[in-house]
């Protein structure tokens, strides 16, 4: 029988390579094995295209701070939200650093981040909001106006041709940014792969089971030949998207009981006409449908992939039964337990409103979806716009002592009692905030490690086990300092 390695990574994503990459640096001794169960790293959430590569900080999406029933706003979580990024921006740019990433410009790009809302309900919510963050340090040049001469610098294409005498209002923040996973998730999986990690691609792992001593068995089945094979691993984390519920619930252990998920797919209207992308250099995000799932808030972004911009609208709901885009047709009957579902049928039960939602998106065609870009941009054509398909997302239901069952919002990582195996659900604002969850199960796996770990975490991550937002002259240098280092002129 083989030696168990030290780490196994199961899925190819941003979560896997930052992980990765954290340990190698902690532990250069550690053997290390990726799984991957497509031909390439980076080809499911991961992947440009199949998100909007936001760098998602609360600087313009309105479901990190939500209006409560008594009409105030609380800006704790989007503070967090940001916090959370700070931390993904300076291990980005200690990466950057030490020669492990490329140039700031193939994975970053200054991109301002907007809000922009209509009708006198939103806009007089818009105005708490920014009242309730500009005091913060971490959203220090947060603007805000109602005024169209203004907005219409900001993002002509919101303006044009827009209807007289309706009400709207936007924010604006100069320094918000859009990330391309894709190519940092690549670039990190080609460091750790010339350190001597083994990155398997086409292997797709199957069944989890704990053996004697222990360590964990990782049943697979190489996907070209659908040979089988296993491997033994001291430590086992599961960064596979929706694929990750399956492979926790294999493993038998508790803590994963009570948990589904429910996939939701998305599509994008995509133009690359570059008389329409020069006009606009912006994320600008709005508010919900009714019954709309929070990672479907409608927006129209800047993004650049490959070095090459575009403009993408949506997302656009759209049902399959599969957890990844690359998954299988079985996937939502696949993973009901009896401890399960009861929360699910609750969620069912108490979500309404997302089937009707879910139901109307389905039935849009091309040229309604081209007017909903409508509402964001007055002037949209459809022969302009191009539908993209976009990945799926895994949205968390659990148990809830109090409503039966959940459908929570966010990532969640769920750990086994002993921390030898680990995995994320879950979905926005994940990828942006990869740093800070990883730094979190570091603490939570390797208990007996942390400390003498901590000087190395903080020399790539100089917030680590601090705030910023509380301190505001360390705010403003930090955000400086990440900006110069990343090439984030403003």
């Amino acid at each position: 029988m083989s030696e168990p390695v030290d780490v196994v990574l199961i899925g190819g994503g941003i979560m896997s390579a930052t992980l990765g990459t954290l340990l190698k640096k902690l532990q250069p001794d550690w053997k290390i094995v990726v799984l991957e169960r497509l031909s390439e790293v980076a080809q499911e959430s991961s992947n440009a295209w199949n998100n909007a590569g936001t760098g998602h900080s609360a600087l313009c999406e309105l479901n990190y701070m939500p209006e409560g029933a008594d009409g105030s706003v609380d800006p704790a979580k989007a503070v967090a939200i940001n916090e959370q990024f700070q931390q993904s921006r300076q291990l980005w740019a200690s990466l950057i650093e030490h020669g492990i990433l490329d140039e700031p410009s193939t994975f970053i790009n200054a991109t301002p981040h907007m809000t922009f809302v209509r009708g006198e309900k939103d806009v007089a919510y818009l105005k708490k909001r920014y009242e309730a963050l500009r005091t913060q340090p971490l959203f220090a040049g947060i603007e805000y106006s109602e005024d169209s001469r203004v907005i219409n610098q900001w993002a002509p294409l919101l303006m044009q041709r827009r209807r007289k005498g309706e009400p709207f209002a936007a924010t604006r923040v100069p320094a918000g940014t859009d990330v391309d996973f894709g190519s940092l998730t690549r670039q990190l999986f080609d460091h750790l792969s010339g350190e001597g990690v083994e990155v398997l691609t086409n292997i797709e792992a199957r069944k989890l089971r704990r053996n004697a001593d222990g360590t964990w068995k990782i049943s697979f089945r190489r996907t070209l030949g659908r040979t089988p094979g296993s491997l033994d691993a001291r430590f086992v984390f599961v960064g596979a998207g929706g694929w990750a519920i399956k492979l926790l619930q294999s493993s038998g252990i508790p803590e994963i009981s009570g948990y589904g998920v429910f996939p939701i797919g998305g599509q994008w209207l995509k133009t690359s006409n570059p008389d329409i992308v020069a006009q606009h250099k912006a994320k600008v995000y709005s508010q919900a449908s009714v019954g709309a799932p929070p990672m479907s808030v409608p927006h129209l972004d800047t993004r650049v992939v490959d070095g090459e911009a575009s403009l993408l609208f949506g997302p656009f709901a759209t049902f399959s039964p599969k957890f990844l885009k690359n998954g299988r047709i079985t996937d939502i009957v696949a993973q009901v337990r009896p401890g399960n579902i009861g929360p699910m049928l609750k969620v069912a039960i108490d979500n309404p409103g997302l089937i009707k939602y879910l139901v109307g998106e389905l039935l849009k065609n091309h040229a309604k979806k081209v007017d909903s870009l409508r509402e964001f941009m007055p002037t949209a054509k459809d022969e302009d716009w191009e539908l993209l398909q976009a990945g799926q997302r895994a949205q968390v239901m659990k148990k809830d002592p109090k409503k039966g069952g959940v459908l929570q919002f966010g990532t969640e990582v769920v750990t086994s009692a002993d921390g030898s195996i680990a995995g994320l659900l879950g979905a926005s604002p994940g990828a942006s905030t990869a740093a800070s969850i990883m730094l979190g199960l570091l603490k939570t796996c390797f208990p007996d490690r942390i400390a003498q770990w901590e000087p190395e975490l903080k020399a790539l991550i100089p917030s680590y086990g601090q705030t910023l937002n509380g301190r505001p002259d360390a705010a403003r240098a930090s955000v400086a300092e990440t900006a110069a280092a990343l090439e984030i002129n403003v």
